[in-house]
């Protein structure tokens, strides 16, 4: 009787307020789907692409015997391998940056549900979800961590824990989107670590680090590290989008 009261009701509300593609807002037949054009026009990322980093490859000679990418060849990150559901371009924009910015929580939802088809493979070998976190002021000022709404949806899809206050930012940093690789490295210094009491819940696990946007993976880095060094046994990292390419002739990521 539950069920078939909340089907009806669901109706009801669907015939009021028709559910809207995630991305461009036209009607579509279940909320959080997309409408035919954007489905095909979104770029997901598929295989090939490096498995340490998470960034497309061209072709799969690329990738190598190892299946990774020539920055991360010659230089590795410090986690174990990384996921994303999209390239950031204009359509993937359309659901992070409203989400980020405008209060349109209800896309963290669209987004983990891409974000673990996504990381299917990932999803498999780790036992804790850990949100990348936003420094206090930050959190005050937007009144949530994009992160971590992300970072719940892909925790109850797969059916994992979620320690949402696991990590702490100790210190504010600068806006890092105009920063470089090497300045953002040094912005994101010793500004990550796991909070007081929440050792215990990260001690001995496979973690899966989510956030928003991969691009240097300064962040990513520092919040590695800190849970490396309370124990972690692995890091693994899911995002909703990656940004850059990477360029052969120097092997460093490169924003778009």
């Amino acid at each position: 009787m539950k069920q078939l009261l909340n089907r009806s009701a669901r109706v009801v509300l669907d015939a009021l307020l028709p559910p809207t593609c995630a991305a461009c807002g036209t009607e579509v037949m279940t909320e959080g789907a997309f409408c035919g054009t954007c489905f095909q026009a979104a770029h997901r990322i598929v295989s090939p692409s490096c498995h340490r980093c998470g960034v497309p490859l061209e072709n799969e000679g690329l990738g190598g015997t190892q299946n990774c990418c020539a920055a991360c060849d010659a230089h590795p990150p410090v986690w174990r391998s990384a996921r994303a559901a999209f390239v950031y371009d204009a359509r993937s924009r359309r659901l992070i940056l409203p989400l980020k910015y405008s209060d349109h929580t209800e896309n963290a939802a669209v987004l983990a549900r891409q974000m673990a088809s996504a990381g299917e493979g990932l999803l498999k070998d780790v036992t804790v979800v850990v949100p990348v976190p936003l420094y206090r002021t930050r959190l005050w000022k937007r009144r949530y961590n994009q992160a971590a709404l992300m970072a719940q949806g892909v925790s109850r899809l797969a059916g994992l824990p979620c320690v949402v206050d696991a990590l702490q930012r100790v210190r504010s940093t600068r806006a890092l989107a105009r920063l470089s690789a090497g300045e953002r490295e040094q912005e994101m210094e010793h500004a990550v670590r796991v909070r007081k009491g929440r050792g215990v819940r990260i001690e001995g696990q496979a973690v899966l680090l989510v956030d928003d946007v991969l691009t240097t993976g300064s962040t990513a880095t520092a919040c590695t590290k800190a849970l490396m060094k309370a124990g972690a046994a692995s890091v693994d990292i899911l995002v909703a989008a990656r940004t850059g390419r990477v360029d052969e002739q120097n092997p460093r990521f490169v924003q778009e």
